[in-house]
């Protein structure tokens, strides 16, 4: 090979690598945004879960269903958030319960038209879900989407929880709901595998 070749094939990498270098650069500050948006389940739903935690027990069963299913995860924090004693935390959510007050929210979820299928994650709060997520269940168009309800509780199950939800999203598909108790939350992995497979959506 000439010494004119070798330079000007050495050209045509150094170019090459560059290009590949710039295009992996842009990758990985767009697609994280572009591959979390549009996520796909096992069934090739774009899936969003969605929840409101205390305590961190939902959280626990938010983070185990989003290993499972994939795609998008957002924790609903209220503006003002709930005091840190527990009876004043349920008297304040009595009282919205009793008076229809809907807390507001610290942010707002971008392209919910693109999800399929939210989970809605919530404990038990007086029989059903908690002040921040039906906030979120009114302030979102979630018709023609399919919602599966999960709960923590202590005792009390998925209470009316899921009649409310359908109450909230007429135009919604309100799957079978999962109750989780709270002192098992962090390990409910099995449970969550069960109720995915029960609803269509688990291996």
């Amino acid at each position: 090979m000439s010494k004119a070749l070798e330079i000007d094939s050495s050209r045509r990498s150094l170019l090459k690598y560059t290009v590949a270098g710039l295009l992996a650069g842009f990758g990985g500050r767009l697609l994280p945004h572009v591959s979390s948006a549009y996520a796909a389940t096992e069934g090739g739903a774009k899936a969003l879960v969605v929840y409101y935690s205390r305590s961190g027990n939902t959280r626990a069963v938010a983070e185990a269903i989003h290993a499972a299913v994939g795609g998008d995860i957002v924790e609903l924090q209220p503006v003002t958030p709930y005091p840190e004693a527990y009876r004043a935390t349920t008297d304040q959510a009595k009282q919205e319960l009793a008076s229809g007050y809907k807390p507001p929210l610290k942010d707002r979820i971008g392209h919910i038209e693109a999800y399929d299928v939210v989970f809605v994650g919530s404990p038990n709060w007086w029989g059903t879900v908690a002040g921040p997520v039906r906030t979120f269940l009114s302030e979102y168009d979630l018709a023609g989407k399919r919602i599966a309800p999960f709960i923590t509780h202590e005792g009390s199950a998925l209470g009316r929880s899921v009649a409310d939800i359908k109450t909230f999203c007429p135009k919604a598909v309100v799957l079978d709901g999962l109750a989780v108790r709270g002192s098992r939350a962090a390990s409910a992995q099995g449970e969550v595998a069960a109720w995915l497979r029960k609803i269509g959506m688990g291996k």
